[in-house]
């Protein structure tokens, strides 16, 4: 049953027709669009915001610019690498030279690699627990992973239960922990261990999803990620409407037509980029299948906050660290280095647990961050010289990140719906991606693939050679 909400009949003040709407000016809205153009067709962007760019967004520390959303690209992200390329950004190479440092139990230790130095016991845990996650990750359809052998069982059961039903020490699950409130904003006892396994598949496994060279943590948009989505839009000009959240999308045999506060866009397709829950938003005339209204209701999205301290120089590198840390306990659970150089200003990128921060103001969380990184990276760390966070969870317009939060029995059930049309409506988005579902690169890599299938509905088969 489609949702009726407060000002949702409110009358458009003025119209505009397009061959295709796309709702969102995300990655994935605006390759969508990029293609579309590309094949002479034409487009109308509508996005809530006031900016493009979705779940990456650029700040400010120091002077030096930081990404406060989407981060880092591996070297086999080849959508969204080439997209920067053409549009003049560049990467640099995510700094890891040094010992990490671990926070555990109450105890600071320095270690070499991905993983932190345990006890042979832990670590042989480690590797038993890495081990069974691959063997299964092996028999999970990237594409459908809600059809794979065994997907019910797998979907019963929380990725925390999982964990315990293994045995799993408190060490590694400790370390599961920090992966699973990175990757998809929540504790392990919150995700569906199907939803876990697929995107690990998607990923291009547990190593890379995990690595810094060679891995998912490759390399960094120089000029940041939103910049490209920002490039992009300036090249898209006038096909972008900022500031307009829809508030319904009509379909009719002959077209749809999606209106906001302000306008109203007539066209013959439309492709919805916008998150699952975030669909919640919008009336559906005639209303979304079960299927797509469940997807709507249960994968609800994470919870990510991130704070970057900056420092007149990288002091760590000096001492022979690489500004990665993990930590057991307290508000920030892992650290990245994000300095420009050697010379400074030395810049640290923090992950927060929002549990215990969001609901503070600016002076406690930066005061939380600090004492904790002092932890990490002793007397030097007291006395930044600039801090800005930001609490993906409290946004106003569509709050929450990184990822949707998929629970126990949501993908069997609801997952087909993630890119089965809607009569004229078609979905993209990093979430409805196979392979590097939740990267920028999957959100380009369906936004790109969905407007070709419009296209191809609307009898368009190449792109032009411009």
């Amino acid at each position: 049953m489609s949702r009726s909400r407060e000002n949702s009949t409110t009358t458009p003040t003025d119209g505009t027709t397009a061959d295709v709407v796309i709702v969102g000016a995300g990655f994935a809205g605006l390759a969508a669009a990029d293609r579309l153009l590309s094949m002479g067709l034409s487009v109308q962007v509508v996005e809530g915001r006031d900016r493009v760019g979705g779940r990456s967004l650029s700040g400010e520390v120091a002077g030096v610019k930081v990404d406060l959303g989407a981060t880092w690209v591996s070297r086999r992200h080849t959508a969204i690498r080439d997209l920067a390329h053409r549009l003049g950004c560049t990467t640099t190479g995510q700094f890891a030279e040094g010992r990490n440092v671990l926070w555990s139990n109450g105890r600071r230790s320095t270690y070499k690699g991905t993983i932190p130095k345990m006890s042979p016991v832990a670590l042989a845990d480690m590797a038993r627990m890495q081990m069974a996650l691959e063997k299964l990750t092996s028999t999970v359809d990237v594409d459908t992973a809600w059809e794979s052998p065994g997907a019910d069982q797998l979907d019963a059961i929380s990725f925390g239960e999982w964990l315990d039903r293994k045995h799993a020490l408190s060490t590694t699950r400790a370390m599961m922990t920090i992966v699973s409130k990175v990757q998809w904003g929540c504790s392990p006892g919150d995700v569906s261990l199907l939803h876990v396994l697929r995107y690990i598949r998607a990923a291009g496994g547990l190593n890379h999803m995990l690595d810094v060279d060679g891995g998912a943590q490759q390399d960094r948009i120089t000029e940041t990620t939103q910049e490209i989505a920002k490039r992009l839009a300036g090249q898209l000009g006038d096909s972008i409407v900022l500031n307009a959240p829809v508030r319904s999308i009509i379909q009719e045999d002959s077209g749809v037509t999606v209106c906001t506060d302000s306008t109203m866009i007539s066209a013959e397709y439309a492709i919805v980029t916008t998150a699952p829950e975030h669909r919640a938003g919008i009336e559906f005339q005639p209303s979304l299948p079960d299927k797509a209204e469940g997807l709507v209701r249960t994968w609800r999205m994470g919870a990510l906050s991130k704070a970057f301290v900056a420092y007149e120089e990288p002091f760590w590198r000096t001492q022979g660290l690489s500004g990665e840390a993990l930590t057991d306990t307290g508000t920030v659970f892992i650290t990245f280095d994000v300095s420009p150089d050697d010379r400074g200003p030395g810049v640290l990128m923090a992950f927060c647990d929002p549990r215990v921060f969001d609901g503070f103001g600016l002076e406690e969380r930066r005061g939380r961050v600090i004492r904790q990184l002092a932890d990490l990276y002793g007397a030097d760390a007291e006395s930044p010289i600039d801090y800005v966070d930001h609490c993906w969870g409290a946004e106003p317009f569509a709050p929450g990140g990184p990822h949707p939060v998929a629970a126990p029995y949501s993908s069997v059930a609801y997952a087909s719906a993630l890119t089965e049309p809607h009569g004229r409506i078609h979905w993209a988005g990093t979430e409805t991606a196979g392979e590097w579902a939740g990267t920028m690169n999957g959100a380009v890599l369906t936004g790109q693939r969905t407007a070709e299938c419009v296209a191809r509905r609307l009898g368009v088969r190449e792109a032009s050679s411009a």
